[in-house]
């Protein structure tokens, strides 16, 4: 699943197209493909993992799930979920979830929750935190409700970065870990961010996948953990367990 930090490369990457006007559109996307035709973009925004493509008035947004994928000025040979075409390109997207959002998005998102966004507020996820005390760390990383953006990659990178054990509960951290985690999802995010655009993410990992911790050079733990069962890798003697 695409994390947050790739959903901001595709903002990136997508800018040219901001204001230009949709002259055709397909799809097997069920929403009103027609709305969208002759429609200017006026705006590409994210939150967490939500790719939002902002018209007059409504909103499409796409989460690309576990396995989608997009594509700028050329085609898959599978079918687009979305297919917009403009005077000059087009852009694809494959094996995602469309839907049009029609309420003004500062009132569906909670800009501060998102770990990548310039309004984040820490101060707001501590808060969140301390009324979760019986969650697992490894949960809570994943809460898009307090950590927009973060996704299985991060979790086990932070976890292993400030030395937590994934099955520590939220309420058992000592105010200087819970901190920690708070800082240190932001700061890796932005790593993950530097790292993808160098296309060299996978060379920096020093917990997810992995099989030998690089600190106690001992083997890894894998397990699926939590009530989210997501990969975790953590080392068992250099990750407390609080």
């Amino acid at each position: 699943m695409p994390e947050g930090p790739s959903i901001v490369i595709l903002k990136e990457e997508v800018r040219s197209f901001t204001g230009k006007k949709v002259i055709d559109v397909a799809g097997y996307a069920k929403i009103d493909l027609e709305r969208l035709r002759n429609k200017k973009i006026i705006a590409f925004k994210s939150w967490g993992k939500h790719f939002l493509i902002c018209f007059p008035g409504f909103t499409v947004r796409i989460h690309l799930l576990m396995f989608g994928t997009y594509r700028i000025n050329e085609r898959k040979d599978s079918n687009p979920a979305l297919q917009l075409q403009f005077a000059q390109g087009e852009l694809n997207f494959y094996t995602c979830s469309v839907r049009i959002i029609e309420e003004p998005l500062d009132e569906v998102y909670d800009w501060s929750g998102d770990v990548m966004n310039e309004h984040w507020n820490p101060a707001g996820a501590m808060a969140k935190l301390k009324k979760i005390p019986e969650t697992l760390v490894a949960d809570a990383l994943l809460d898009q409700d307090i950590f927009a953006g973060s996704g299985n990659i991060i979790k086990n990178e932070v976890l292993f970065r400030i030395r937590v054990h994934p099955a520590s509960k939220v309420g058992d951290l000592p105010l200087k870990k819970k901190r920690e985690l708070v800082k240190e999802a932001v700061n890796y995010s932005f790593d993950f961010l530097a790292w993808k655009k160098e296309y060299m993410l996978k060379a920096h990992w020093l917990a997810h996948t992995k099989k030998i911790c690089p600190r106690c050079h001992i083997p890894f733990i894998k397990e699926h953990m939590g009530k989210t069962n997501r990969r975790t890798f953590y080392c068992a003697n250099c990750q407390i367990l609080y």
